[in-house]
């Protein structure tokens, strides 16, 4: 493998980015801004080419086996499905080498999708950070005290959280058979934070407001920010973080107000029944459900409470023909009305 930079500090390694999207450049960046050398990056897209011409100026564009023959760490950001075949390509065609680093960057996968290039002597590390990246040097700044996922064999563990560590992270060590569980609750948490910010905005916009997101901005970040630390507090505690997460609910759910859940649905099935918002009001039956659950095992709630908020919630919602028939139908107590066409 090649150390072509003698102007190297001594303990810098040469790294080759294999797959320069959003988050493989940005990690090249970081890498190279402590010292380290991108001695090459692949990239087949436009995007991943203009990527590594603005973070990583002046590193040759190589294809993947000239990458990994020129490394001494090999950072793998590629989709969780891709990775693999990749992993096992490269071992078929003898391109690891013993004594290299491979990281990848996976959520869902812990090392053991590295061990064809650990049979190869290489040193296997599963680094994850917890965070959105958008492919610019503004993710540079956000790294600092973001979480990272860490998961390698006992011996080479200290070599991943030492590389967070350098990048401004924090490492927490995530256990190989509880890599699909970590990303799991990740996805849940920010991905479906975001379909419901655009259910909220929705509704909002529907409902007259002119700019939905400034008016959810300081609700939802009070939200979350409450949420959060909530949950750290109820894990240090030892009363669990699901638990002390909920401290904070506040609405018609925590209160037990079924009155105002059901006015929730009506509105709601309104919306879904003149827009493209079909999604909407099982999400927010399904939501309303588990929380309701929740703070009936945590005391919030009491049980006849917790039955009426289920039984509002689990009411069929009402099909949009049977209300458009029931406008139509004439009205046997009024004379006048002999039906419409």
């Amino acid at each position: 493998m090649s150390a072509a930079d003698g102007g190297r500090r001594p303990g810098r390694l040469g790294v080759g980015v294999v797959g320069a999207g959003r988050v493989g450049a940005v990690l090249g960046s970081a890498l190279r801004a402590v010292g380290h050398a991108v001695v090459g990056a692949s990239g087949v897209s436009d995007a991943s080419r203009d990527r590594i011409e603005t973070l990583l100026a002046g590193v040759p564009v190589l294809e993947v086996p000239q990458v990994v023959e020129r490394a001494e760490l090999v950072l793998l950001a590629v989709p969780d499905d891709a990775l693999p075949a990749l992993v096992r390509g490269l071992a078929d065609t003898g391109a690891w080498q013993p004594g290299q680093i491979v990281v990848h960057t996976s959520g869902r996968h812990g090392t053991a999708v590295l061990d064809p290039a650990r049979a190869a002597g290489a040193i296997p590390l599963a680094l994850h950070p917890a965070m959105t990246f958008t492919g610019t040097s503004l993710d540079l700044a956000r790294l600092e005290g973001t979480t990272f996922a860490v998961t390698a064999p006992g011996p080479v563990l200290p070599i991943g959280q030492a590389l967070v560590v350098e990048l401004g992270g924090e490492p927490v060590v995530v256990a190989e058979e509880s890599r699909g569980l970590y990303h799991a609750a990740l996805a849940h948490g920010a991905n479906h934070l975001v379909v419901l910010v655009a259910q909220a905005a929705q509704a909002l916009e529907a409902a007259g407001v002119d700019r939905p997101g400034r008016a959810l901005a300081p609700l939802l970040a009070a939200a979350l920010d409450g949420a959060t630390r909530g949950a750290d507090a109820g894990a240090e505690s030892g009363t669990g973080a699901g638990a002390g997460a909920l401290l904070g609910l506040t609405g018609p759910v925590a209160r037990g107000d079924v009155g105002t859940v059901r006015e929730h649905l009506a509105a709601l099935d309104a919306l879904a029944a003149t827009s493209d918002a079909a999604d909407v009001p099982p999400s927010y039956r399904a939501l309303s459900r588990a929380a309701t659950h929740r703070a009936l095992a945590g005391g919030r709630l009491g049980e006849r409470a917790a039955r009426e908020l289920l039984d509002a919630l689990d009411a069929p919602a009402p099909d949009p023909q049977d209300r458009h028939d029931q406008q139509d139908r004439p009205d046997p107590q009024d004379p006048h009305d002999e039906g419409r066409a």
